[in-house]
This record gives structure tokens, C-alpha cells and sequence, in this order.
């Protein structure tokens, strides 16, 4: 085989051998400790985009001033696109609440069976957290780990492709119309459907100790 032969079968063959494999409670930990990391990268991402709306709420009032019809609509648009990314981001925020509420049922799988098991929620969140940009490489690396651990199946490959943002079509007129009204206070515009504000889900504690001490203040309450 040579010196090159025998080396590889060293790292890639011997050396896994005597690897220590990590405690599941364990891999838990750092997998939950990811998806908050990654809950705070989008939290950002919604400040930030809703720190430009409050921008350009403030145009669309000095086009109104101006009379500028045609200029207050193109930023309404913004605002509609702007809020639709919140609530995808909002919505992205929850289904990692839900990924690591599954952690937690995993453990308890643990402590009964010795052992992770497969769990479809997680698969159906992560097939939708690996196609959202912000998150997708920690996501995409995050199943891997998880499939070689056994909780979810392996994620089809056109899983991991990005949504694509969507374009306003002709029938948001009236969604305008009502943003318009809404900025200007009745100015421009008229009432009509609108997209709301996203509802904010919880973001998960910085730590499992905090969660550890939530848990404890809810058991003396029960007591």
C-alpha cells in the first residue's frame, strides 16, 4: 500500500475505531445551543427589516405631503414585501421552538429506551429550516448530524433549495390602497385588506440552566 495507503487507513479507518462516542444527552446540548444561536440570527434579521420600514413609513408620509402618488405606492410595496418576509421569519423562529421542544422529548426517550429515536416533527421542521437563506448552512449541517444520529430520515436533495421571495401580482392594489391608508392615516389610500404584522413567537432561553430554573419555579407553583 505504501506510506500514503497506511496513513489513510490510520485517520480513516483505525482512529474512528477508538473515537469515543458522544453521550446523546450530550449532542442534545449542542444541537439546542445551535438552534438558539441561530433563533438570534433571525431575530436580528427582523429588526433590521423592521427598522427600514419605520424608514420607509417615513417616505411614504413625505409623498403623501408632496401629493406623490405613483412614489407612495412603490415604497407601500416595500412595506408589504417587508412584512411578509417577517412573518416567514417569525414563522422559521417557531418551528425551531418546536425542533427543540422534540429535544427535550428525545431525552425523556433516552432516559426509557437508552436511545434517540426518530421523530417526524423534527423531519418536517428542518425540511422547512434548511430551505430558508438566513439559516440554511447551520440547518443543512444540523440534519446531517441529526440523520446520523437516527431522529430524522435524510432530506431529499431539492429540499435544500431556497425559497424564493414572491413578487407582488396585479390584484395587490388593494393591499396598497390599505397600506397607504394605514401610514397616512387616511390621507391616501382607502380600507382594505392589508398584511398584518406578525404575531412574535417566544424565543427560546439563552440556556438549558434557565430552562432548568423555569422548570423548577413552575414545580414549586404546582406544590
Amino acid at each position: 500500500l505504501g506510506v500514503l495507503g497506511w496513513a489513510l487507513i490510520q485517520v480513516y479507518v483505525v482512529m474512528p475505531l477508538f473515537q469515543k462516542k458522544k453521550d446523546p444527552k450530550e449532542q442534545i446540548r449542542e444541537w439546542k445551543s445551535a438552534l438558539r444561536k441561530e433563533q438570534r440570527t433571525i431575530q436580528r434579521q427582523i429588526n433590521g427589516i423592521q427598522r427600514e420600514e419605520n424608514k420607509v413609513k417615513k417616505s411614504i408620509t413625505d409623498a403623501a405631503k408632496a401629493g406623490s402618488v405613483d412614489v407612495a405606492k412603490i415604497l407601500a410595496k416595500e412595506i408589504v414585501q417587508s412584512r411578509k418576509a417577517v412573518s416567514k421569519l417569525y414563522a422559521s423562529i417557531a418551528q425551531i421552538n418546536s425542533v427543540m421542544m422534540s429535544m427535550d422529548h428525545q431525552i425523556a426517550s433516552i432516559r426509557m429506551a437508552g436511545a434517540l429515536s426518530k421523530s417526524t416533527d423534527v423531519m418536517k421542521a428542518m425540511s422547512a429550516l434548511v430551505r430558508v437563506p438566513e439559516i440554511q448552512q447551520t440547518m443543512m449541517a444540523l440534519s446531517k448530524e441529526m440523520t446520523k444520529a437516527g431522529i430524522m430520515e435524510e432530506l431529499m436533495q431539492d429540499t435544500f433549495e431556497s425559497l424564493e421571495d414572491e413578487s407582488l401580482d396585479e390584484e395587490a392594489d388593494e393591499t396598497l390602497d390599505a397600506i397607504l391608508f394605514e401610514v397616512t392615516k387616511g390621507e391616501m389610500g382607502k380600507v382594505g385588506p392589508v398584511v398584518d404584522k406578525a404575531i412574535e413567537p417566544e424565543v427560546a432561553a439563552e440556556s438549558d440552566e434557565e430552562e432548568e430554573e423555569m422548570r423548577k419555579r413552575l414545580a414549586a407553583l404546582h406544590n
